[in-house]
């Protein structure tokens, strides 16, 4: 379990399924898996906002268009958008929800081959 804002946590899911929706002019799918993990300190350091500890990692993968290189680095930057109406907005404002909630956001992405964005929400604990 997991003790987040139902209301920004359904936010952070409808941008991305809308961008993974919008990945995919000609078709494709869009899966979405939860699972538990720990993170132990070695690897709590490749994630810049986790702590060692339970997670839920929730993942949202397309096998969409993907994101190129060049844009990668600029896709959580308020108001960047590769979208002819998109505001840029999405994506920053998830992530700034998942820091809120004490968690990070993670991205794969692979031209032509989708993306998939994984969520790790730190979990409640029987001692919380």
């Amino acid at each position: 379990m997991v003790c987040v804002d139902a209301t920004q946590i359904h936010q952070v899911f409808m941008n991305l399924f809308v961008n993974a929706r919008d990945a995919l002019p000609h078709g494709g799918s869009i899966t979405a898996t939860a699972t538990n993990l720990v993170i132990d300190d070695t690897n709590a350091k490749l994630h810049v906002n986790v702590r060692a500890g339970s997670y839920v990692a929730i993942a949202i993968a397309d096998t969409g268009v993907g994101i190129n290189s060049k844009d990668i680095d600029l896709i959580y930057d308020a108001f960047f958008t590769t979208k002819e109406m998109g505001t840029g907005l999405g994506l920053s404002t998830a992530l700034g929800i998942i820091k809120a909630h004490d968690g990070d956001i993670h991205v794969d992405s692979e031209i032509g081959r989708g993306t998939c964005f994984t969520i790790y929400l730190p979990a409640v604990t029987n001692s919380e």
